[in-house]
């Protein structure tokens, strides 16, 4: 039997930081914000789809609660003037801290959306759904991601590919992919297209370098190594 381990937490102290920065009283508190989180991630991952999103970094202080977005198309959130930004910030004040919480709401480009696994992958879902060719996907997929400076990448789908009865995997790789290196800036998500056919699950790995230095903030940053 093989031992999977999620690239991501594999290398949290070493390399990698929480999104989701926040001290708890108790349980019971520990248990409210992480629900909480998870509800704001999902909520806003759905209202934000065509944005893009890399990251969601959820950080609470006695003042405040700060959320920084992550995406690849800021524009589509600030909107004109900023308004997009502030209808959002309302939007989550009422679904989830109430009108008297003091929440701010930043909104980042993410400079290099190619070398992003979560953007990356919500772009072959949605070419999966509208039922393009499955290789040509993978295909194109790591072309882009090589293009963009990727050392390597991994590209996995598995279901009723292209109608067939009886369920497949198929995979792609192309460069290296060091799992067992805890240096290793490999950047890894998962995914679900669903089409008429059924559920196809999509997973990629996109191997950035080395990072030698640990960043004090959030996700990593591919700029810097």
């Amino acid at each position: 039997m093989g031992h999977k381990v999620h690239p991501t937490i594999f290398r949290m102290a070493t390399i990698y930081r929480w999104n989701s920065k926040w001290f708890s009283q108790n349980r019971v508190q520990y248990s409210k914000f992480l629900r909480e989180d998870l509800k704001i991630k999902a909520h806003l991952e759905k209202k934000l789809k065509e944005s893009g999103i890399d990251s969601i970094q959820i950080e609470r202080n006695v003042k405040e609660i700060v959320i920084t977005l992550n995406v690849a198309k800021p524009g589509l959130i600030i909107g004109r003037g900023g308004a997009g930004v502030e209808d959002l910030r309302k939007d989550l004040q009422k679904n989830f801290f109430g009108k008297n919480s003091n929440l701010k709401l930043n909104v980042q480009e993410y400079a290099k959306p190619n070398l992003s696994s979560h953007i990356v992958i919500q772009s072959m879902v949605a070419d999966l759904e509208k039922r393009m060719p499955f290789r040509r996907i993978l295909k194109t997929t790591i072309e882009r991601v090589r293009k963009a400076g990727a050392q390597g990448v991994k590209v996995m789908v598995s279901g009723r590919l292209n109608g067939a009865e009886i369920a497949r995997r198929e995979m792609l790789v192309s460069g290296k992919i060091p799992l067992q290196n805890l240096r290793a800036d490999i950047d890894y998500a998962a995914g679900i297209a669903h089409t008429i056919f059924g559920v196809i699950g999509v997973k990629i790995w996109i191997y950035r370098g080395e990072i030698f230095n640990t960043p004090k903030k959030g996700s990593v940053n591919p700029d810097n190594k």
